[in-house]
């Protein structure tokens, strides 16, 4: 079967960060011939033969325009605070397409959907939830205790795997009828989180207990591996779907014609961890 080849300079922002080198290699994998990872460390980024590698960092837009000259679409990382001054250099660059990884306009992402709505340029906006490797947090306690103490057992969400985020970016860097729509991108199916470790221990092969603790308590076990962002997490990323149970959508595979990989598919492939 032959191979689709695009002739076309794409510019991935946060190339070194987890979902941004994952949209790279998906481009590449697609058969994206001209990528350019935008890197603050160039010397460091380890990017895949073949990549252009330009220096730069969103939040210095004074470093960006080098890196947009050429560009005809690029993968917009988060930067909230700067995000104004980085669509505009994308625009007077002349950039046709924004890819962003944004949120709703109420949510701390929102300002990235703004910006890049306001620049003028056509835009795709990727609306994830929660991602599957948050679960990693409860890693540790696993290991030790076989429990996990949260404080939130019937929140339900559809977390997603950052690897599908990447591909649907890179399907809509590469495809046609993309540009003004808005992605809601889920796994395929809601579970809440005390369901979440029942299923983790099924994939395991190993009882894992859920055990409600107070919200304090569950800072305090959290923050050896979140630092401060565990209370953050509990308190506003967790909280917020009290009572507002998130559902499953299946744009991931509408958009790239593959399904979201599933929560035992995920613990799957990471099982060392909970080890």
């Amino acid at each position: 079967m032959n191979r689709t080849v695009y002739y076309m300079t794409i510019l991935v922002t946060g190339s070194t960060a987890n979902i941004g080198r994952l949209v790279v290699d998906h481009l590449l994998a697609a058969g994206a011939t001209d990528v350019r990872a935008l890197t603050n460390n160039p010397s460091k980024a380890m990017l895949p033969d073949g990549v252009e590698v330009a220096e730069g960092y969103l939040r210095r837009p004074e470093s960006l325009p080098a890196a947009f000259e050429g560009v005809e679409k690029m993968y917009l990382a988060p930067t909230p605070d700067t995000v104004e001054e980085v669509v505009a250099l994308a625009r007077d660059a002349g950039v046709r397409h924004i890819v962003d990884l944004s949120g709703e306009r109420e949510s701390w992402w929102g300002a990235v959907t703004s910006a890049v709505e306001r620049s003028g340029i056509a835009w795709t906006h990727l609306w994830a939830g929660e991602f599957l490797e948050n679960d990693l947090v409860w890693a540790d306690q696993v290991r030790r205790t076989g429990h996990v103490r949260d404080p939130f057992p019937d929140v339900v969400s559809a977390p997603i795997a950052m690897d599908d985020i990447a591909r649907v970016a890179a399907s809509a860097l590469l495809g046609d009828g993309h540009e003004g729509r808005t992605y809601e991108l889920t796994g395929p199916r809601a579970l809440s989180r005390a369901e979440r470790v029942h299923e983790l221990g099924k994939v395991l092969g190993r009882p894992v207990e859920y055990v409600r603790v107070p919200v304090e308590e569950a800072v305090e076990i959290l923050e050896p591996v979140m630092g401060p962002n565990a209370r953050f997490y509990l308190e506003t990323a967790v909280a917020s779907l009290v009572g507002a149970p998130q559902r499953a959508t299946a744009t991931v595979e509408e958009v790239t014609g593959r399904p979201a990989t599933t929560f035992a598919q995920w613990v799957t492939a990471n099982a060392d961890a909970f080890r």
